[in-house]
């Protein structure tokens, strides 16, 4: 091992051979090794629910995928708010008449309920917190995309325009 001296204006050096590094460099080193770790863990963190885009008439929605039990039964519970041109696309197994209400959902929102190839079927305006139903007229939903109240309005989109579902597709979904 290395000699070391005390010299009151420098503090600890090494004199030469395997010893104790200038605390200069280790204080660099220490600060570049914790810059390099939050960086990795902000680069690496949670990025919230991926999104896919919906496109129909021209406008394009950036859609979070609800295809499980759980995720359609939360759905958009409990968010205060959400971005304009963002929307939550519930994914059912097979078609059917389905039904919605707003229990603990905060933010007034539209919802269309499509066929299988992406057709709209019909629009309904919601509330925030009412538990009434809004069921389906059609028994043949396959898809339900909830955006905020009036998006659809908004742009022109109305029953018969038809969402291009490629994006799903491409995603996984059904």
């Amino acid at each position: 091992m290395g000699e070391f001296c005390v010299d009151r204006d420098a503090g600890l050096r090494d004199m030469g051979g395997m010893g104790f590094p200038d605390l200069g460099r280790f204080r660099v080193a220490w600060s570049l090794l914790m810059c390099g770790a939050l960086l990795w863990g902000c680069s690496h963190r949670e990025r919230g629910p991926e999104r896919v885009p919906l496109r129909c008439s021209g406008a394009t929605v950036w859609v979070e995928i609800a295809d499980e039990p759980a995720e359609r039964e939360r759905g958009l519970m409990m968010r205060r708010k959400m971005a304009e041109d963002h929307g939550m696309l519930f994914v059912f197994e097979s078609s059917g008449q389905q039904s919605f209400w707003m229990h603990n959902t905060l933010i007034p929102l539209s919802i269309a309920y499509l066929g299988d190839n992406g057709e709209v079927l019909e629009i309904h305006d919601m509330f925030p917190l009412d538990r009434s139903p809004i069921a389906s007229q059609s028994a043949s939903v396959r898809y339900a995309l909830e955006v905020n109240r009036g998006w659809f309005a908004r742009r022109g989109i109305d029953p018969g325009d038809v969402f291009d579902m490629t994006a799903l597709a491409k995603h996984g979904g059904r």
